[in-house]
């Protein structure tokens, strides 16, 4: 999914087979917050973002530390190239599975 695709929650979710509670209580979004998102109303950013790695590409957000974030900030900027294509390579294996 590109990152200018509008993400339709609701059919995530429910391809999920997940109540509005335990799909948006992930990310730290209320179930009447999650439901106002659900009928329409703007998904900021940062939601947006948290909605695509966990329920998307399925990152256990828990698991990921500041430090494994800063690593991959260095690397994109001091080595693209090789962040290009390790970032190649992880998608790879990831669609073997």
């Amino acid at each position: 999914m590109k990152a200018t695709e509008k993400l339709d929650v609701r059919e995530i979710r429910r391809r999920l087979g997940l109540n509005q509670s335990q799909f948006w209580s992930k990310i730290g979004v209320t179930q009447s917050g999650g439901s106002r998102y659900e009928s329409g109303r703007n998904i900021p950013r940062p939601v947006q973002a948290l909605l695509r790695l966990v329920h998307v590409e399925q990152v256990d957000i828990e698991k990921v530390k500041r430090e494994d974030v800063e690593v991959a900030e260095y690397l994109k900027a001091s080595n693209p190239d090789l962040y290009k294509t390790l970032k190649k390579e992880a998608r790879a294996k990831r669609k073997e599975r």
